[in-house]
């Protein structure tokens, strides 16, 4: 492939550069201030994958407000149907299409024009959501985009065959051929740049397995992220979604845009902390960020040593028809456990690491039922990690003291591990660590109907 720059960034150098225990920093709020206005970047609009939600940005755009960007000249979309069709052209409860998706992001990109006053906004997408950033660009949008960040976008598809050319991510397509068609697989008015992995991305493999045909070739490779025409880095040893949410993919992602280095990489904390988000549903089992009327949202401060709540809730609210949880304000410093009450969904404890600095995208979702493998346990907990998967060895992942069985090595796959505890467990107290972010939760009663989530932020 004919690329136009090929860059590979490994090792611990790029590491280096985060501070604290996890990506966060003890620095004043004074500290921020003095940094310099970030006037020579335009808005941004962050553009999430397939099945995501905006909140997957949380941690990036906390970096760029730290870097000086204005909160209000950034935003996220939430896509109703964030979840691609099998055929593209067919019809597909609670699934969209690609002209669904760039009809969707064609109006995003409207109102933060509207809202910022900018000629031109910059689009940064995680896998499909790469996808409405070329087919918005391509037909008709260019104008409006000074800048497209790809991050593991499947640009030349998940596989490449003559089975199911009406796949989206089918690199003999029509959908993936029209895009990358010509001499130069851009658009000339916007400046691209493609994040990818160096091999250990999942959805860049050259055997089936990952998409559930193992032994079959994909003809795809792990260059398949990069594009003829467009800047292609290599941020090395990263996972599928770590290509946009990793502190390696936030200091090129800043940097393209910029035209210069961040000043700091690490997550600047505010004095004081208000949170807001939606509640949104899986209906039928498909996710999706269509707005979950009448459901609870309780917020408590818990010890972060044993989960255990020091007080009553902190917060307490109901949605509405928009779905729209908060606001509640927090301490940067305080451990939180979510309680979310979804009609027909099992009651969800979310226990979650401080909150730097504030969102208005904490977007929650009820947990998975309980499975027929969860029949007999006492207490079922997840331990989730939303903006990459866990990797072994390349990670430490531990939950209760040990290696989860349920996550395979090499190529990370698995975002989610599941521990189940006997009733006689629920009195104590489970630490979930991934590398340096450790969250205790406690255990609640399934026969209850309750699931307990350790979800991680970093």
């Amino acid at each position: 492939m004919d690329l136009s720059r090929r860059t590979i960034l490994k090792g611990a150098g790029a590491l280096s550069l985060l501070g604290g225990q996890f990506g966060t920093s003890a620095l004043s709020q004074s500290a921020l201030a003095q940094s310099a206005p970030a006037s020579d970047i335009p808005p941004i609009l962050f553009v999430h994958g397939n099945g995501d939600h905006a909140a997957l940005w949380l941690t990036t755009l906390w970096r760029m407000e730290s870097n000086g960007v204005p909160r209000e000249r950034m935003a996220a979309i939430n896509f109703t149907d964030p979840l691609a069709r099998t055929d593209d052209k067919v019809e597909q409860a609670g699934r969209s299409s690609t002209e669904d998706a760039r009809r969707e992001l064609a109006e995003a990109v409207r109102e933060l024009k509207q809202k910022s006053g900018a000629a031109r906004i910059a689009l940064v997408g995680n896998s499909r959501g790469g996808n409405a950033i070329r087919n918005f660009v391509k037909n008709g949008g260019g104008g409006d985009i000074s800048h497209a960040v790809l991050c593991g976008t499947p640009n030349h598809g998940v596989y490449a065959s003559d089975d199911g050319l009406g796949n989206e991510f089918n690199g003999h397509g029509p959908f993936l051929l029209g895009l990358n068609d010509g001499d130069s697989e851009v658009t000339a008015v916007t400046a691209f740049l493609t994040l990818r992995s160096d091999g250990l991305d999942k959805y860049a493999q050259a055997d089936g397995r990952f998409i559930g045909k193992p032994g079959t070739p994909t003809n795809v490779t792990a260059e398949g992220p990069a594009l003829k025409g467009a800047t292609n880095l290599v941020l090395g040893a990263v996972d599928h979604r770590e290509t946009a949410y990793h502190p390696r993919a936030f200091r090129e992602i800043y940097k393209f845009i910029a035209g210069h280095e961040p000043s700091r990489i690490e997550i600047v904390p505010e004095t004081a902390v208000r949170l807001s988000g939606l509640v949104t549903g899986t209906p039928g089992g498909v996710p999706t960020n269509r707005p979950v009327p009448g459901a609870t949202v309780d917020i408590y401060r818990v010890s972060a040593e044993t989960g255990e709540r020091l007080s009553g809730p902190l917060h307490s609210s109901q949605t509405g028809a928009d779905g729209r949880w908060g606001p509640a304000q927090v301490d940067p410093s305080w451990s939180l456990e979510f309680v979310l009450t979804s009609p027909d969904a099992v009651t969800t404890h979310i226990y979650r690491s401080p909150f730097p600095r504030s969102s208005e995208i904490v977007h929650l979702r009820a947990a998975r039922p309980l499975l027929p493998a969860d029949a007999g346990a006492g207490a079922v907990m997840l331990m989730s990690r939303p903006r990459g998967y866990f990797g072994l060895p390349r990670d430490i992942v531990l939950f209760d003291g040990k290696e989860p069985a349920d996550v395979k090595s090499g190529v990370p796959t698995d975002a989610v591990t599941t521990l189940r505890l006997p009733a006689a467990d629920l009195s104590r107290p489970v630490a979930a660590i991934f590398n340096g972010e450790r969250i205790v939760a406690r255990a609640w009663p399934a026969s209850e109907n309750r699931i307990a989530v350790a979800e991680l932020t970093y």
